[in-house]
Parts: C-alpha cells; structure tokens; sequence
C-alpha cells in the first residue's frame, strides 16, 4: 500500500491532483490507516499514469472517465476504443488547421511590419484592430 505522496511521486503527480481525482470518481476513495492518511494500491499508480497519458493526448477528463469505463465493461470491445480515438484525431486535425491560419495570419502580419515604424502607425496594430471591431459585429 503507497501514502498519497508516494503515489504521487510514482504516478507522476501532485498530491492535489490525486485528491481531485478521487472527487470527481476518476480513481477511488482510498481507505484511511490508523494515523489518518490515506492508503492507496499499486494499481492505482498504473490508472493514474494511464489518465496521464490520455491527457497528453488530447482526452479530457471526461472523455478519460468513458475510457475507462470501456476498460472495464468486459461486454464493450475494440471497436468502441477505436472510434473514441478516431474523434480525438479528428479534434487534433482540426486544431492543426486552425494553427495553420493562425500561423499564417501571423506571417502575413509580420512581413507587413517595418521594423522601424513608429507604433501609431504599426500595421499590426492597425490589424489587430480592425480584427477586434469586427468581432464585435
């Protein structure tokens, strides 16, 4: 059995992280020894780890908490897994998309920049400007 802080260590974490976990049902409420604290399973290193890595990949905690239900529903299969995947690939494309117009937006803005404008006159400004008041209307 690991304490809260070397679960924490072994799983990558903070303290505040497993807590939060526990609160909204990702991990479950650990048992309490007799000082008090809370005592954890090795298992739990391996779920923490696993919703770690599905962060880093883009799955929201929600989106997490159905996968692993999934890992646990023996009458679920694969091909539940893989659409779930295929969704979140299809969020990362289109946030790749939109990073290209941002970035390319940016580009044009910067070659449009005399170095030594004055800032009255800066034509990112200028830019940054006209965007603002037309998403307001």
């Amino acid at each position: 059995m690991l304490n809260s802080g070397t679960l924490a260590q072994r799983a990558g974490v903070n303290k505040q992280t497993i807590r939060y976990y526990e609160r909204i049902g990702l991990i479950e409420p650990a048992p309490r020894n007799e000082s008090g604290y809370r005592m954890y399973s090795e298992d739990v290193v391996d779920r923490i780890r696993f919703i770690q890595r599905s962060k880093d990949l883009g799955f929201q905690l929600a989106e997490i908490e159905e996968l692993l239900n999934l890992r646990m529903d023996r009458r679920s299969n694969c091909d539940r897994v893989r659409e779930k995947a295929a969704e979140k690939r299809e969020e990362v494309r289109e946030k790749i998309r939109t990073l290209r117009r941002m970035e390319k937006v940016l580009g044009g803005l910067i070659d449009s920049c005399a170095n030594r404008t004055p800032t009255n006159a800066c034509p990112i400004l200028e830019s940054l400007d006209s965007l603002d008041s037309g998403a307001k209307t």
